[in-house]
């Protein structure tokens, strides 16, 4: 399949190819072949894909040191690219260009052993990262002596291993990775099924301790009086009214982003547009709870006044074709700024391709600078590292109104005619494609017959959404 000499891009896409019509027609002990072929395949093109990343930083380091770019600021954005070419995250992208580096100049050993697919990227990363702390004659030796037991070791024996070697040649470097880890804490939030959240902190262990003995101890005292709830719910409540200082832990004022077509929130009958499903940021919940929702901030009024501040209701409206954002309440109790806040519930996450982080700025893709409007069509949600990577030399955004290519993670939504793409170019001339995905993940059965003139299905909307005021404002 390959000619003689280094193997070619071209190359490389005929073999992608081959791999979808593997020999089936083998025998058990064939298949398990296959499979330990396959993943030396693996391992190799890992191994190949660090000498690639390491000889991109270096001229795009040239490249950048050409056009005058200070040495601090050379190989920005090169993180970036390989996340994008490698359909990642850019965090995660810096952090492969970091392993690269490594194992191309201070453990060639591991990635020889890692090129002959003979151990895992995983256990390579590992290994890196165990020994990040050292210094590169001291990684060298590390290398020199573990590289060579790398094909018979688990996951937990590459870690032991490694640690267990640079504290004998650096006694120092557990307490440097320990003020490192410190210098990391930080609190996180992800979404989790079911219209929950998990908040996690990362903390040193003295305080991590202290956190869950503090919680544990009052749930104890709780459920000991005759508390009715579960010791965990007991601590799950602690934990959010010693956080926000609310005196009972369903008090906290939120913002609901409810998203919802005009059938599913206004249909009188349990019809199948009715039960459609609506969405929450970062869930989709059933329809009947949205409809608690927008219950429950109706009855506002008549809550006692140290609770009426309790939810905060923000409507926003789905295409019932595509499910793309079409507008929203402009009449949110409590907030300002509904553009951004626009932007931001129409990205969900971080517009950059394959990213996932949380919307931080609402950029402009034009830029302003550059006569860009301040509106809807022109705006995107991006986190803050995307958003600082889009203003370095050679990377450009603009607003597509036709087909996407390949590279958009959102090729369906695209081709639905979602009305918000925007096309991403690096300074390699790549171009890759931001879809925002539709707001709700459910497609609305056909609409029923309404009078509505030569009005379209946005107009539609318009009307529902006036409607939908006058019942809940």
């Amino acid at each position: 399949m390959f000619e003689s000499g280094p193997v070619t891009t071209a190359e490389l896409e005929a073999f992608v190819s081959r791999l979808a019509v593997v020999d089936r027609d083998v025998d058990d002990a064939g298949r398990v072949d296959q499979i330990a072929a396959l993943e030396r395949v693996k391992g190799a093109a890992a191994a190949a894909q660090a000498r690639v990343s390491v000889d991109f930083d270096a001229s795009q380091r040239e490249v950048q040191a050409a056009e005058g770019v200070p040495a601090r600021k050379r190989g920005a954005g090169v993180g970036a690219q390989i996340a994008l070419a490698r359909r990642d995250s850019p965090v995660r992208g810096s952090r492969l260009m970091g392993l690269a580096r490594a194992l191309v100049t201070e453990m060639p050993r591991t990635l020889e052993v890692l090129a002959r697919g003979e151990t895992t990227e995983w256990r390579a990363t590992i290994l890196v990262r165990e020994t990040a702390t050292l210094s590169a004659a001291h990684r060298t030796v590390v290398d020199a002596r573990l590289a060579p037991r790398l094909p018979g070791m688990s996951d937990r024996q590459v870690e032991q291993a490694a640690r267990a070697m640079a504290y004998e040649l650096d006694p120092s470097s557990p307490l440097r990775r320990i003020r490192g880890a410190v210098a990391d804490r930080r609190v996180t939030i992800r979404p989790a099924p079911d219209a929950m959240a998990r908040v996690t902190g990362f903390l040193p262990v003295a305080q991590g301790v202290a956190v869950w003995a503090a919680l544990l101890a009052h749930a104890g005292a709780q459920v000991a009086t005759g508390d009715p709830r579960s010791r965990d719910q007991v601590m799950a409540d602690a934990f959010t009214e010693r956080l926000t200082g609310q005196a009972h832990a369903d008090d906290v004022s939120i913002e609901v982003g409810l998203v919802m077509t005009d059938r599913a929130l206004l249909d009188g009958h349990d019809t199948p547009a009715r039960l459609q499903a609506a969405g929450l940021p970062g869930a989709t919940v059933p329809a009947a709870f949205a409809r608690q929702l927008v219950s429950d901030a109706a009855d506002l009024g008549s809550a006692p006044a140290e609770r009426r501040a309790r939810v905060r209701l923000r409507r926003l409206y789905a295409s019932p074709t595509d499910g793309s954002l079409v507008t929203m309440d402009s009449r949110r109790r409590g907030f300002d700024g509904q553009l951004r806040a626009l932007l931001v519930h129409r990205a969900q996450y971080c517009r950059t391709p394959w990213c996932g982080a949380a919307v931080r700025h609402a950029d402009h893709i034009r830029p302003d600078a550059a006569g860009g409007p301040t509106r809807a069509d022109n705006g995107q949600g991006l986190c803050a590292a995307c958003n600082h990577t889009k203003e370095l030399p050679g990377w450009a955004a603009t607003r597509e109104t036709s087909q996407p290519g390949p590279g958009s993670p959102h090729p369906d939504s695209a081709a639905a005619g979602s009305p918000h793409t925007v096309r991403i170019t690096t300074p390699t001339g790549h171009a890759y494609y931001s879809t925002a995905p539709p707001v709700l993940d459910t497609v609305a059965p056909p609409a029923r017959a309404r009078p509505c003139g030569a009005e379209g299905a946005e107009s539609l909307l318009e009307a529902a959404f006036h409607e939908l005021l006058g019942q809940v404002a």
